[in-house]
């Protein structure tokens, strides 16, 4: 009895597959009528931006602005470097003329004592860690470990 229902049962999933409702094409190139003629070419870009940060628990302070209008594009970002100095770039693109930067520093540079450039730490001084080569150990095969 189960197999008989077992086989009418297949043989109603086999006429319902087989309606011919969707033809199977393979696996190939795409047929030109499927083919859509949309254009991807991509519009003129058009943005501007900018973000800063300033924490002065961690010494953070740095920032960027940008804007940009199809193959022209300018802007300019700074950091304030460990050494006290404040670096600015200002840099622009216009089309394939590539990258134009213009580097400033305001300021001096400095290190307080209690810097790593300075060759002293806040115990006094600093002295560079020294190498020891590992020691070669070797066991019999016949003792435990």
């Amino acid at each position: 009895m189960n197999a008989m229902l077992v086989i009418v049962l297949g043989l109603a999933a086999l006429a319902a597959a087989d309606s011919g409702s969707v033809e199977f094409r393979g696996y190939g190139v795409p047929s030109s009528e499927s083919r859509s003629f949309e254009s991807y070419e991509s519009s003129e870009a058009k943005y501007d931006f900018q973000w800063a940060v300033k924490d002065d628990s961690s010494y953070n302070n740095f920032g960027h602005q940008e804007g940009r209008d199809g193959d022209n594009t300018q802007g300019s970002y700074y950091v304030h470097l460990p050494d006290g100095r404040l670096q600015k770039v200002t840099y622009y693109v216009d089309g394939d003329d590539g990258y134009i930067a213009d580097v400033k520093y305001d300021g001096s540079a400095s290190f307080e004592s209690g810097s790593f450039e300075s060759g002293s730490s806040e115990s006094g001084s600093y002295e560079a860690p020294r190498y020891t080569p590992p020691q070669a150990r070797y066991y019999d095969s016949n003792e435990s470990k």
